[in-house]
């Protein structure tokens, strides 16, 4: 792998580059990159995975080839304290819409201030990253002020653009690489001219994200925060009066309305499926938008803060009626709805076009890499999504023996998934496995649904013998959760999606992995129904062409979290009988890791039983 990546950045090619577990890939790109004396992006799926490049991964590689580099980590606007927004919310400590604890948790922020040299939020230990209270003291691209800024010569945002400019590798992650490209990052200047490489780390997310930033969106939270932040700048300026306070309350009042109308609907809903109320509701928040900005955008006006919440309006109002107008045939429209607000979404049903333009436009190296790409030995799943069809392709094996490390169980017993009883009974044929284990187990699930009743099933049927824990997502956050069960030696987790990557659990500890049905989206998602209906209208068979290879990827994630090192053993169980049932099943079969497959669940009870008594006696030797 190392070598394919320095052929591709010493000749400025695309390389994809499906790498198994254990290969070593962070290593396989880093050192061709560090040798290569290029410019480099490399771009990760997650916040965590960036900073483990840049603490862990980077000084390594550079130290142990004697190359020191000059390494930037850049992240997107909202990681960022904003000491322009710390100073208003500072003077209105009980932030609208938080809670009253909100004037604490800005006197912690404030202090911080003060000692924080990059204004990275995550230092800030005292006070999570997802406190709702972030969102008054960072900036996003619409309420920045830019070189107006009172603060912009401390600004942190602008002082890490700056960094990354004059870096060698710089270090961010997959939505601002996106944000970078489709030029939404104003006022600080651009990544990728000034790049000759960009690597993507857990390059199968990008397609999904990638759809996400070129679409449009229009949330209520946002809106809301234009609304507060335009009261208080007025008010600021001396310029609030009845009739403006009025245009306020009028946007407000077309929130609430299209609010109170999705209120209790599915989490997402299709457009067609909205009801008239809400499109009726989108259109009166677009008048009153166009009224205050009417009301506003007064050339005589010199309040730079004020400027800014007009152009903040007017860039809702062009967003709203994008989607309002949206072209149906190119893509989908949806509402999304939470506990935090709505918004009103379209997005492409493809983007390789644009991707395909963004890297035609730039004379550098792309290489994607990840443990799943590949369908069966086949790339143009991936490829075709991201514009790459003539990229270069490997697939490079993991170097665990995974026909003595584990054992694949698929038994043929179970009843159809769509079954009201399945969920029972794939327990029932999980508990054998898991008492073998002594716990030591994942069981992992396709829907929350399915979580909720796989927990209380299993928990109903365990006996005082039964003397592992039973960990169950959502009971305490997911970070907490895993550290718990890394620390227990023998507990069972139980979990849905954000357990099926992303999660290293290395040793015996994890021995067994269960999955109770083969990881397709689900039917009733409107952003999936839309997504095929465009492979319909290109004459391509949705399922076969899409959901097959989808849930294919998905599925190697899951199987993934097993064997993580050399010393590892254990079982997976695909408790799905379709794997048997349908033809289909042969593809999923033939894309996993090659472990050694049995159907009697007998034999897999039994190489639990033996590696883990293996296990004892390698610690009673140790002992003696």
């Amino acid at each position: 792998m190392a070598v394919a990546v320095a052929d591709a950045l010493e000749r400025l090619d695309a390389l994809v580059v499906e790498a198994g577990t254990g290969t070593g890939k962070t290593f396989a790109y880093l050192v061709p990159a560090l040798l290569s004396g290029r410019r480099i992006i490399v771009s990760t799926g997650t916040r965590n995975l960036q900073d483990q490049l840049y603490h862990r991964d980077l000084p390594v590689v550079s130290q142990a080839l004697g190359r020191p580099v000059q390494v930037a980590l850049l992240k997107g606007r909202a990681n960022y304290l904003c000491r322009h927004r710390l100073a208003l919310a500072s003077s209105m400590p009980h932030l609208p819409g938080l809670e009253a604890a909100s004037g604490t948790k800005l006197a912690t922020i404030e202090a911080w201030s003060q000692l924080t040299v990059t204004g990275d939020i995550g230092e800030c230990e005292a006070v999570a990253d997802s406190d709702p209270v972030w969102m008054a003291v960072t900036s996003t691209r619409e309420n920045c002020l830019g070189v107006e800024c009172p603060e912009y010569q401390g600004c942190h945002v602008a002082s890490a653009r700056r960094h990354a400019q004059a870096s060698d590798i710089v270090i961010v992650n997959h939505h601002l690489l996106l944000a970078d490209m489709a030029l939404r990052e104003e006022g600080f200047g651009e990544l990728l001219p000034g790049a000759e490489a960009v690597i993507l780390d857990e390059a199968h997310q990008f397609p999904d994200i990638a759809a996400q930033f070129f679409g449009v969106r229009v949330g209520s939270r946002g809106v809301l925060n234009l609304t507060r932040d335009t009261l208080f700048e007025l008010t600021r300026a001396g310029l609030l009066d009845a009739s403006t306070r009025a245009l306020v309350e009028a946007i407000e009042s077309a929130v609430a309305l299209i609010s109170r109308a999705l209120y209790g609907l599915a989490e997402r809903v299709d457009w067609n499926q909205l009801p008239d109320i809400v499109l009726e509701g989108a259109a009166d928040l677009s008048q009153a938008l166009l009224d205050l900005i009417a009301r506003l955008d007064n050339p005589a006006l010199e309040e730079v803060a004020v400027k800014q919440c007009v152009r903040r309006a007017q860039e809702f109002t062009t967003r709203l009626q994008a989607v309002l107008e949206a072209d149906d045939a190119s893509g989908f429209r949806w509402a999304e709805c939470g506990a935090r607000g709505f918004s009103l979404e379209y997005t492409p049903f493809e983007v390789a076009d644009r991707l395909r333009a963004q890297m035609d436009a730039r004379p550098c190296a792309w290489v994607y890499t990840s443990a799943t790409l590949a369908v069966d030995q086949d790339f143009s799943h991936f490829t075709d999504r991201v514009g790459a069809s003539t990229a270069r392709t490997l697939q490079v094996a993991s170097p665990f023996d995974y026909q003595t490390q584990a054992l694949l169980f698929t038994p043929r017993t179970l009843p159809e998934p769509a079954d009201p009883q399945y969920t029972a009974a794939m327990i029932r044929a999980a508990l054998p496995l898991v008492r073998a284990a002594g716990g030591r187990s994942f069981i992992l699930f396709t829907s929350h649904r399915a979580l909720s009743e796989g927990a209380r099933y299993l928990k109903s049927v365990l006996t005082s013998q039964d003397t592992f824990p039973v960990l169950v997502q959502g009971d305490v956050p997911r970070d907490a959760l895993l550290r718990r069960f890394r620390e227990l030696g023998n507990a069972v987790l139980m979990g849905t999606s954000s357990f099926w990557e992303g999660v290293d659990v290395r040793g015996p500890a994890l021995s067994l992995v269960v999955i109770d049905k083969l990881p397709f989206a689900p039917p009733d998602d409107p952003i999936l129904r839309a997504r095929l209906e465009g492979f319909k209208r290109d004459g391509r068979n949705p399922f076969m062409a899409y959901q097959v290879p989808q849930a294919i990827l998905a599925l190697k994630q899951g199987v993934g979290r097993l064997i993580r090192d050399s010393d590892d053993f254990g079982v997976v169980m695909l408790g799905d009988p379709r794997l048997h049932t349908r033809g289909y099943g042969r593809s999923f079969l033939k894309s996993l890791p090659p472990m050694t497959q049995t159907e009697d669940s007998a034999v897999a009870e039994a190489f639990l039983s033996d590696h883990i008594a293996g296990l004892a006696k390698t610690a009673q030797g140790s002992a003696a």
